[in-house]
């Protein structure tokens, strides 16, 4: 599962946010009971969500938080949050590796799925606990833990030359510090065949303040080029902060790609992924994926049915331009790419 949060050198943060990143990191809500005070939620919310947070406990940061409509328990920001008692329940076809990753690696955290790509496993720290997490269970503890444990990693990439793009995930590699991240980025560009660096993370959502200069710095210098997957699921999650550090990452010339899950009870019509399309492209983000769930065991109530989903794509395609529209795909294991769920064009 998901490990606790640990930085400890700070940035100075291009926003005027009073706290670091790290501080906001380590105040983020993770009792219950304070998240639905917080909100003005009813008490009765907070003994299922401790009894399924138990495993996988609630982890919020507060910038998002304050993007939660006060008592409202149907907030779509609020579910992706929130322990409920569904989680615990045991679904057929939901289980703990639903990408059967643990057959994918090399050597520890690295992860080859598909072709000319590989993926390295940073961390297993995030900035939100998301319920719908596909690596709610990942086996975190057999990763690489510090920099100096990547050397097996970062050798078996300069053994393939076949490899030209690595990706870093987690958790969310933003989470680590700037020096650990410029340490990383430099011995990967030691590569000659390397040419492209992907990073995937939340945290320009989460927590806004996380695109500082000190990582604009490294990410800029790189030779590698540079492309940044953020997620986000609805349009709420974008408000005024956010905007600013997503212009930041464009105006440094960082490609912005966005991909969301389709959730139950979160997006799964289209109007709402609509107004999430628009308000991408106004931030320079261009739509990327949305991916149909992953089976992780506790998520099954977060699944809207394939054919549901081809026809929300199908109303959406009749609502936005082309450039505006995401990528409806499954991962589905063994398989050497995403596969594409087709979308009958009204």
């Amino acid at each position: 599962m998901l490990t606790s949060h640990q930085t400890h050198v700070t940035c100075s943060p291009a926003t005027s946010l009073p706290l670091t990143w790290q501080q906001q990191l380590q105040q983020a809500i993770r009792d219950p009971a304070e998240l639905c005070r917080q909100l003005g939620l009813p008490d009765a919310l907070v003994p299922a969500a401790r009894e399924a947070g138990q495993d996988f406990p609630l982890f919020a940061p507060r910038p998002f938080v304050s993007r939660i409509e006060p008592g409202n328990p149907a907030d779509p920001l609020l579910r992706q949050l929130l322990p409920i008692s569904e989680e615990l329940s045991i679904t057929p076809g939901f289980t703990a590796d639903p990408l059967s990753e643990q057959g994918t690696h090399s050597v520890p955290g690295l992860l080859q799925k598909y072709h000319g790509r590989a993926l390295l496993v940073t961390t297993g720290a995030c900035a939100i606990h998301c319920r719908y997490c596909f690596r709610r269970e990942y086996p975190y503890h057999e990763s690489p833990a510090a920099a100096r444990l990547w050397q097996p990693a970062i050798d078996q990439l300069a053994a393939d030359p076949q490899i030209e793009e690595v990706i870093l995930s987690g958790g969310d590699p933003l989470t680590l510090v700037d020096s650990q991240l410029s340490e990383l980025v430099e011995r990967l560009q030691a590569i000659p065949h390397l040419k492209l660096l992907r990073i995937h993370t939340r945290l320009p959502i989460m927590i806004p303040g996380r695109i500082c200069d000190s990582l604009l710095d490294w990410l800029t210098a790189t030779r590698l080029q540079p492309i940044m997957v953020i997620h986000a699921n609805h349009a709420n999650e974008l408000d005024g902060e956010v905007a600013e550090s997503l212009e930041r990452l464009s105006r440094a010339g960082i490609l912005l790609l966005n991909q969301s899950v389709l959730l139950s009870g979160v997006n799964d019509d289209a109007g709402t992924l609509a107004n999430l399309s628009r308000r991408l492209i106004e931030l320079r983000v261009q739509p990327y994926y949305l991916h149909q769930l992953d089976r992780v065991q506790g998520a099954a109530h977060f699944e809207v049915p394939v054919e549901r989903g081809q026809q929300i794509l199908s109303q959406l395609s009749s609502l936005l331009p082309g450039y505006a529209l995401p990528r409806y795909v499954q991962e589905l294991p063994g398989q050497p790419a995403k596969t594409p769920i087709p979308v009958l064009v009204p």
